[in-house]
């Protein structure tokens, strides 16, 4: 048989493998269009362009890291212990609360917990001082989890901190993750490795072996202090959060005690032993109350197929009443999400959401132009705030409920990174935080359909090219 019949046939057969793949695992399809009709039209280059693009390595390699991660059981000792007794009985809550409250109960499968007091704690010049004194005043256990830990003025501070905690006889711990480290300077961990302090990296970065991954990242951010208080938020440690002139963010971060820190720790632990390979024995967790709010941790991963904090966002958004508000530094939303917030609009809810005005990722800030077009027409508004560059993310539905955490609005934090959330069911926090954002609007520069269908054609042009490439910016 010819050389040339023997390559045809190969190709054949591989255009049908490519195009079977795409029928069975694609969700949309128009999608699984595309890429059967590719395939099967371009047998070379249609499935090459699927296996570089259209096969989903992210979500596999995370579940098989998590396969890898069970068969070693050293999580066995740490599971998490059943919180219903800290629940308020749902009967005493609002009709309104109570709706929400179940969504995230069937996204998570866990129950809020009552008792817990939240503060949140707006720029770095609040959020770090709390921080650091919660170190210095540490007296059995700090954990201590960030993207990005710089080795600036503020990061240099919290290293001194966690090293006198240290030398106290506080048992310290610190997890960075892979690719934040190299931003951060790899000395940061051997710095406190020098200093005795258990550190770990979250999938470090390498060339030999190669271990390059963009994506897989633990975008998480959070502090646990003697199983008592623990902040969590947007807030990386770092001088950005804390300076003034162009370089300066502005953030909110939140100082959480009550029974709610527990979670915290415990996602800490499950994160450390994903990364180390084996435990680090975690100290008791004292569950005092310290107020009446209702809260729960949403983690998310690529590992997770649910989704939940996807999932838990549009069914939110698809249950308010009154109002949405959205404040994120990135707006990247899923055809899903777009649905729920034009639906809610058209139902006359007021839906709100505030951006930077000049983005640190332009690139980015060009795609989301791309979907404000039939948002505006459904009856959303969208604010550019000023600068500094918000770095704020937010969400506020009916005036009672509240989630904020790490998650941006973008397939990057709600696909491809780990992520943590917070879930608040509390009218008097939704007020402090409503006041902050309907301030923020009176501050900002709305923007209207008229701006948007009379930009000129080739920025148009280059808003949508970036746009094609949303799911992986």
């Amino acid at each position: 048989m010819s050389p040339y019949v023997l390559l045809f046939n190969f190709f054949f057969v591989l255009s049908l493998l490519g195009a079977g793949h795409a029928l069975l695992t694609r969700k949309q399809p128009n999608s699984a269009l595309v890429w059967v009709t590719l395939c099967l039209s371009l047998p070379v280059v249609g499935v090459l362009a699927y296996i570089i693009f259209g096969v989903n390595r992210v979500r596999r390699s995370a579940t098989r890291l998590r396969e890898e991660f069970e068969q070693k059981n050293v999580m066995g000792h740490l599971k998490p212990p059943d919180h219903r007794a800290h629940t308020c009985m749902l009967r005493e809550l609002p009709e309104e609360i109570v709706m929400l409250e179940k969504i995230g109960r069937a996204m998570t499968g866990t129950f809020p917990l009552k008792g817990n007091s939240i503060q949140p704690l707006f720029n770095g010049q609040l959020a770090y001082p709390a921080m650091l004194d919660a170190i210095k005043n540490a007296r059995e256990s700090v954990y201590l989890s960030t993207f990005l830990l710089n080795k600036d003025t503020v990061g240099k501070q919290f290293i001194q901190n966690l090293v006198a905690a240290h030398k106290r006889g506080v048992h310290v711990a610190v997890l960075i993750d892979g690719f934040g480290l190299l931003l951060s300077w790899r000395s940061v961990v051997r710095l406190l490795r020098r200093h005795g302090i258990p550190s770990t990296v979250f999938l470090p970065l390498s060339l030999l072996p190669p271990q390059i991954r963009l994506n897989l990242r633990n975008h998480r951010k959070l502090l646990a202090v003697d199983g008592k208080v623990g902040f969590t938020g947007g807030m990386n440690i770092g001088g950005t959060h804390d300076a003034k002139g162009h370089q300066r963010l502005s953030d909110i971060h939140y100082k959480l005690t009550g029974p709610i820190v527990s979670q915290l720790q415990q996602i800490f632990m499950e994160d450390w032993a994903f990364a180390k390979g084996k435990a680090h024995q975690p100290l008791p967790a004292p569950m005092d109350h310290t107020g009446e709010i209702l809260a729960r941790v949403i983690k998310d991963g690529p590992d997770n197929p649910d989704n939940p904090l996807h999932t838990s966002i549009i069914a939110t958004i698809s249950a308010a009443k009154h109002s949405v508000r959205i404040m994120t530094p990135y707006f990247l939303p899923s055809a899903e999400l777009i649905s729920a917030l034009s639906i809610a609009a058209l139902r006359d809810v007021a839906v709100t959401i505030i951006l930077p005005a000049k983005s640190n990722w332009p690139f980015v800030q060009w795609a989301s132009r791309n979907y404000f077009k039939g948002l505006l027409e459904s009856g959303v508004r969208i604010f550019y705030q000023p600068q500094p560059f918000c770095h704020t993310k937010l969400l506020i539905v009916d005036d009672c409920y509240v989630q904020f955490g790490s998650a941006n609005m973008d397939p990057r934090s709600l696909m491809l990174n780990f992520e943590l959330n917070v879930e608040v069911l509390d009218m008097d926090l939704a007020q402090q935080l409503i006041a902050h954002v309907d301030d923020t609007v009176r501050r900002s520069q709305e923007i209207t359909h008229r701006e948007m269908i009379s930009r000129p054609l080739p920025v148009r042009i280059r808003d949508a090219f970036f746009w094609l490439f949303s799911p992986y910016l």
